[in-house]
């Protein structure tokens, strides 16, 4: 592919295209704490940007590497985004439910819940290495990077949409940021595990 138009719309809708999972638990993220800092805010799309560049940077490493390693791996992604989403949807639905997210000692979120949360929702970017394996090491990195860049932007979107509407629900925004999470890893997971049958 060469430095073109076409090449930098291919990039942004790759980026819109990957980065609605990440949207969403932003979303579920400002509906969980609807007080959350300007800073706060940049550092949840930033995390979510951050490895949306990484995962397809990584995916054409092993592309160029371990193509066959990459490709039994590939098969646990919608496992392995199922189980991280399962956990942290699990835990907000838990504590919205016993009243937790409610008290003043309610924990922000962390950063390992963070990091599982960009993990999550990033691991299917990994297959975009091997649809830009073809590109040299340069146009790759471009790539990602406007991946990274549109994602950023839009969990920017998302988490404050989850901020509006987790001050309007008040006590329900954990349960509802919860089950947000669990139907998204559903969704990842299904999508995953229909696209890997055969027809």
């Amino acid at each position: 592919m060469a430095w073109n138009a076409l090449f930098f719309l291919n990039s942004i809708l790759f980026g819109i295209g990957l980065a609605m999972d990440a949207f969403s638990v932003s979303m579920a993220n400002g509906l969980h704490d609807p007080g959350m800092s300007s800073g706060r805010v940049c550092t949840i799309a930033g995390a979510f940007g951050l490895f949306q560049v990484l995962m397809p940077l990584i995916g054409w490493f092993c592309v160029h590497t371990a193509a066959a390693l990459f490709s039994a791996f590939h098969r646990l992604i919608p496992w392995i985004a199922l189980l991280l989403l399962l956990y942290i949807g699990g835990k907000m639905l838990r504590e919205g439910l016993r009243g937790e997210s409610d008290a003043p000692s309610s924990p922000v979120l962390g950063w390992g819940t963070l990091l599982l949360q960009a993990v999550a929702t990033s691991i299917d970017a990994l297959s975009v290495g091997f649809t830009i394996a073809d590109d040299p090491w340069v146009m790759a990195f471009a790539e990602a990077m406007i991946i990274g860049v549109v994602t950023f932007g839009i969990c920017i979107l998302g988490v404050r949409i989850g901020k509006r509407f987790g001050t309007r629900l008040a006590g329900k925004a954990s349960v509802l940021g919860g089950i947000i999470l669990i139907a998204i890893g559903l969704e990842i997971f299904l999508k995953g595990i229909l696209s890997a049958t055969p027809v």
